[in-house]
């Protein structure tokens, strides 16, 4: 029997954390032309679009990953990738007021 002694280092990204466009780019493994792309498209705001150092919240951070994925894994462009996501991000919405309306009609 062999033992796999590899770990995966991870962290919890929330909401209210911050990145920069280096980090960014960094954490998700791309090169800085493809986040702009996404800034570009609508798919990215970073938080401080004036500054010349943009900031992004977690939230462009797990949208970030989302459009990988559905490009690496369904060859989505990246128009429809943005459309994708923003379709999953609906559905998202409305499970959660689903799920209050039915927690209140249960109390």
């Amino acid at each position: 029997m062999t033992i796999n002694h590899d770990a995966i280092d991870g962290i919890i990204v929330e909401d209210d954390m911050e990145f920069s466009f280096g980090e960014l780019s960094h954490i998700c493994a791309v090169n800085a032309e493809w986040i702009i792309s996404l800034v570009e498209e609508g798919i990215l705001e970073p938080m401080n679009i004036t500054s010349k150092q943009w900031r992004f919240s977690g939230a462009c951070l797990r949208r970030v990953q989302v459009i990988q994925r559905l490009q690496k894994d369904l060859g989505v462009n990246l128009a429809g990738a943005a459309l994708a996501l923003q379709l999953l991000e609906e559905v998202e919405i409305l499970r959660t007021r689903l799920s209050i309306i039915k927690s209140s009609d249960i109390g």
